[in-house]
């Protein structure tokens, strides 16, 4: 953090710009502005790509950004979502191919490492877990951010891993569940009408209330800014929170659904 302020102070002075200039033109405060290059503050992502445009587009504050520098475990087309996921305010997610990384536990989550193709060897696979537990460390280290989760009941009747495997990914569920500030609502295996059936979707409000979002394919993924792409994802996504299991049947189903294994 402190390297990475130090890059932006040199950039921005280097543009000529006081600190209030370059806040101004960012859309942050001076004060923010001065807790970032005295490294006291986690910089967002916003203020990085906006401060790229300000400073002539050099790339050195991308390079120098800590939550998008190459970290082990983390594909790089993740790391500009996770860079958001770790200062979001808001952050909504509707899955239908498998539990969420920031909901899945140790085994589910090694399962899946071990069907990944090409394979991983044994060192990939511990780096993959161990970037993906650093980043479940937001639930209960971000109180203040709210979260939701919409998973498929399919994911959960498939039992990725096995009947033991699945009892601990539910337990974890239940768990997770009772934090103040996680929502986790199951959709229905039948449901006449669905409004994510074009596949999931992930939303993040940023401490500045700009949204994003992000969607991920096969061995690529990409971050959102378009307005009417982001619209047309928010209403998709509030529509499903009422079609979806409220959060108190959710959990009713997920109790059931670990009593039957």
């Amino acid at each position: 953090m402190r390297t990475f302020g130090a890059v932006l102070q040199a950039l921005r002075e280097h543009a000529g710009l006081s600190r209030e200039e370059f806040g101004e033109l960012v859309g942050f405060s001076k004060h923010t502005i001065a807790s970032v290059e005295l490294g006291r503050r986690m910089p967002d992502v916003v203020l990085v790509e906006r401060g790229e445009e300000v400073t002539g587009n050099t790339g050195a504050l991308r390079k120098s950004f800590p939550k998008l520098a190459r970290q082990p475990g983390l594909a790089s087309w993740f790391r500009q979502w996770a860079a958001l996921e770790a200062t979001a305010i808001v952050l909504y997610t509707y899955e239908c191919r498998l539990i969420p990384g920031l909901l899945q536990t140790e085994a589910y989550a090694r399962q899946l490492f071990t069907d990944e193709l090409p394979t991983l060897s044994d060192e990939q696979i511990e780096e993959q877990w161990v970037a993906r537990a650093e980043r479940q460390q937001l639930l209960r280290g971000r109180p203040n951010t709210n979260y939701s989760f919409i998973i498929e009941e399919q994911l959960l009747r498939r039992r990725t891993g096995g009947a033991a495997a699945t009892r601990e990914l539910i337990d974890h569920l239940l768990e997770i569940s009772e934090l103040r500030n996680v929502e986790i609502q199951v959709m229905p295996l039948v449901s006449e009408s669905h409004a994510g059936l074009h596949g999931p979707i992930r939303l993040a409000e940023t401490s500045q209330n700009q949204w994003f979002a992000y969607n991920e394919g096969q061995l690529s993924g990409v971050l959102i800014s378009d307005l009417k792409v982001l619209s047309a994802l928010q209403l998709r996504y509030a529509r499903m929170r009422s079609q979806a299991l409220t959060i108190s049947d959710s959990v009713s189903l997920l109790q059931r659904m670990r009593g039957d294994l």
